[in-house]
Parts: structure tokens; C-alpha cells; sequence
């Protein structure tokens, strides 16, 4: 039964990566990077909101409503800066930065949950980060600590580095979250309170934009984008139900290798064959997990 977790999990990155670049082609045409947020989320709230009346309604205590009201803010604030990364800069060099995220998992969970994970499973969270940081090498004559050089000049890089610090506190607090409820019933309930949060903020942020709330054009290009982000939100819930926190989201990164093909077919961005050199470390990172 737990080894449903990695088929889950998978299937949470495809939809994932696929959200982005949808998401990335939105922004392309110039839409408000807030009002695009908060449309992808308007745009769940039918089937959330059946979800969330179709799952039986688990015991409450303080722990749950302390970790809610602890992770909301935070997810608010990688929200933003998620969103205005996808905007500034090209996927290739701001959504594999979110791989810093699981080496962060390695010591979270254990700190906030009691998690452990096994040597194996840590070498391979070890290579899906390395393999995170071959995909942003586009030049071998530039050297090796281009990516890093790279993170200066790219507003979207710095941005999506505090989505992956603020993401490690976040997936653990979701994962005592659901504990401390039920997997659906958070996996309804979450992401409306994050769309209440998040009103006051887009419609300020993009109150110059909100004449185009009037045209189909911006709920057209928001509206597979807010598809994908449903099912990754289930599947990945689920999936972080079943397995610490630390692998689902490792594998979860899998979406990065996704999200630079969808870069350079999507948006013909360069750099795909020394971007993938990096994809057989993040293969065998994810071998490793899980039969570690």
C-alpha cells in the first residue's frame, strides 16, 4: 500500500511541471503575475469545494489549527515570489532551484516530525540536488560555477531560492497537517484558505490589470494551468500521506527535468543538452530513494 507513494508522486510532477510551463505561456502573453495566481486557484475552488464536502470530516485538535495558521503566511509569501520567478526569468534557470528543497528535508522533518531516512535514501536526495545543479550548467567553457554566477544576474533565481527555503518548512507543516486531519479533507481545505489569503493581495497587486478580469482570454490561458494544479495538489497530498516527507518531495523534483523540456519546446530555451546531463543523476537520486 505505501509503495503507491512513488507511482503518486510521479504522476503529482507531471502535473506540476505541466502547470508551469501552462502557467509560464500565460505570463508570456503579459498577464498580471498575481491575478494569474489567484486565478489558478479561483479556478480549483468548484472541485475543491466538492472535495471537500465529500470527505468526512476528521477530528480537529490545536495542533491543526496552529500548524494551518503557521504555514499559510508562509506559502503566501513563496506564492508571490514563485510566480514573479516564472515571470523574470526562463524556466531552465528558476524551477530547478526548487531541488534545493529536499536537502533542506533532510533535516526538517527529522527536527519537526521525528522522520528519519535511511544512508540510502539521503545519497539519493544528495544526487537529485547535484543533478538539480548539472541542469543549470548551459556552458561548459563558462566553467562550473556558472550556475552560480548566473544566480546574480537572474531576479527569478534569487526569487525561486526563497520558494525552496520557505517550501521545506511548508511540506513538513503540511505533512503534521495531515496527520493531525485527513489527507483529503486537508487536500480540500488547504488551498482555499490559501485562495482567501491570497484575494486581498492579487486584486491590490494587479488592480491596473483587472479589466482584463472582463476578457475570456486571461480565464482560457489560467484555466488548464488551475487543472493541472488540482491534480497535482491531490496526488501529492496523498502521496505525502504515505512517505516522509523528504522522498515524496525529492521525487516530486522530477518536474524540474520536466520543466526544462518544457522550456525548450514550449519557449526555445537553450542549453537542453547540457541541462539533461543533469537528468541521469535525478534518475538514479530517485532509483536510490526508492529502493532505499
Amino acid at each position: 500500500m505505501h509503495m503507491l507513494w512513488f507511482p503518486l508522486t510521479f504522476l503529482c510532477a507531471v502535473s506540476l511541471a505541466t502547470s508551469d510551463a501552462l502557467t509560464k505561456k500565460a505570463l508570456a502573453a503579459r498577464y498580471n503575475e498575481y491575478l494569474i495566481a489567484w486565478l489558478r486557484l479561483l479556478l480549483m475552488l468548484p472541485p475543491l469545494i466538492v472535495l471537500l464536502l465529500a470527505a468526512p470530516l476528521p477530528p480537529l485538535g490545536p495542533e491543526f489549527y496552529m500548524t494551518i495558521l503557521t504555514a499559510l503566511p508562509l506559502e503566501l509569501v513563496a506564492i508571490i515570489l514563485y510566480f514573479k520567478a516564472l515571470k523574470l526569468s526562463p524556466l531552465g534557470l528558476t524551477v530547478p532551484f526548487l531541488a534545493l528543497t529536499p536537502v533542506f528535508l533532510l533535516v526538517i522533518p527529522y527536527i519537526l516530525l521525528g522522520e528519519r531516512i535511511s544512508p540510502t535514501g539521503g545519497i539519493g536526495i544528495l544526487l537529485i540536488a547535484a543533478g538539480s545543479y548539472a541542469l543549470n550548467v548551459q556552458s561548459r567553457r563558462d566553467g562550473f560555477l556558472a550556475p552560480f554566477r548566473a544566480i546574480l544576474r537572474e531576479r527569478g533565481s534569487l526569487c525561486m531560492i526563497g520558494v525552496a527555503v520557505i517550501y521545506s518548512f511548508t511540506a513538513t507543516l503540511s505533512k503534521r497537517a495531515i496527520s493531525a486531519s485527513s489527507p483529503l479533507f486537508f487536500a480540500g481545505l488547504y488551498p482555499i484558505l490559501l485562495f482567501i489569503c491570497l484575494t486581498p493581495v492579487a486584486l491590490w497587486k494587479g488592480r491596473k490589470d483587472l479589466r482584463l478580469m472582463c476578457r475570456t482570454g486571461i480565464f482560457r490561458a489560467t484555466l488548464l494551468p488551475a487543472l493541472f494544479s488540482f491534480l497535482e495538489t491531490i496526488t501529492g497530498v496523498v502521496a505525502l500521506s504515505l512517505t516522509n516527507v523528504a522522498y515524496m518531495i525529492a521525487v516530486k523534483r522530477l518536474s524540474l527535468l520536466m520543466g526544462v523540456l518544457y522550456g525548450h519546446l514550449l519557449f526555445r530555451e537553450t542549453g537542453l543538452r547540457e541541462r539533461l546531463a543533469g537528468g541521469g543523476l535525478m534518475v538514479a537520486g530517485v532509483a536510490l530513494i526508492v529502493i532505499g
